[in-house]
C-alpha cells in the first residue's frame, strides 16, 4: 500500500512536470523537484530516469482523458461529447508527439501501445452511446475514427488551426 504523503508527492511532481514539460521540453529534473517542493531523492525514487518521469506524465494524461467519458456522456449528447473529447484527444496526442525527442523511440512506441486500448476503449463508449440513441452511425468504427485523428493532431495549431474545421467534417460524416 501507498502511503498518503508518497501519492501526493508523486501526484504534485506529475503536476509540475506537465507544466513544466509544457513550457519547456529540456526543464531539469532537479528544476522539476525544486519546484514540485520534493527533494531529488524523492522525485529519482519515483521516476528513476527522465525517460520514466515523461512518460508517466503522458500516461497521467491518457488516464485522465479516458476517465471523462462518463461525465461527458452526463452532460451532453453523444456526438457532443465525441467532439469535446476528441478536442481534449488532439491536444493531448500533440503533446504526445513532441516527447518524441525526449525520450527513445522504444518507449515512444511503447507508450503508444499502452494508450491504445483505453483509447479506442474511450471511442468505443461515445460511438456506442451515439449509436444507441441514433446520433451516430451504425458502422462507425472506433479504430477508423482515431485513425482520422491523427490527421487533427498534425494540423499546425494556432490561429490557423483546421483542426476544428475537421472534426466538424468528421463528425458530419458520423452522423445519422
Amino acid at each position: 500500500m501507498v502511503r498518503a504523503d508518497a501519492r501526493d508527492n508523486r501526484a504534485r511532481i506529475l503536476d509540475t512536470a506537465r507544466a513544466a514539460l509544457a513550457e519547456d521540453g529540456a526543464t531539469s529534473m532537479n528544476k522539476i523537484a525544486q519546484a514540485a517542493g520534493v527533494g531529488p531523492g524523492t522525485l529519482y525514487r519515483h521516476f528513476p530516469t527522465r525517460e520514466d518521469l515523461v512518460l508517466a506524465v503522458y500516461q497521467d494524461e491518457v488516464d485522465r482523458l479516458v476517465g471523462t467519458v462518463p461525465v461527458l456522456l452526463a452532460d451532453h449528447q453523444p456526438l457532443e461529447a465525441l467532439r469535446r473529447w476528441t478536442t481534449e484527444l488532439v491536444e493531448a496526442m500533440r503533446k504526445k508527439h513532441g516527447l518524441g525527442a525526449a525520450i527513445s523511440p522504444d518507449a515512444y512506441q511503447q507508450a503508444a501501445e499502452r494508450s491504445y486500448g483505453p483509447v479506442i476503449g474511450a471511442i468505443t463508449e461515445l460511438m456506442d452511446a451515439g449509436k444507441a440513441d441514433g446520433t451516430i452511425r451504425a458502422d462507425a468504427d472506433p479504430g477508423d475514427f482515431l485513425q482520422f485523428t491523427a490527421a487533427l493532431w498534425r494540423a499546425a495549431p494556432g490561429p490557423e488551426d483546421r483542426s476544428p474545421r475537421m472534426l466538424a467534417l468528421l463528425l458530419d460524416a458520423l452522423s445519422v
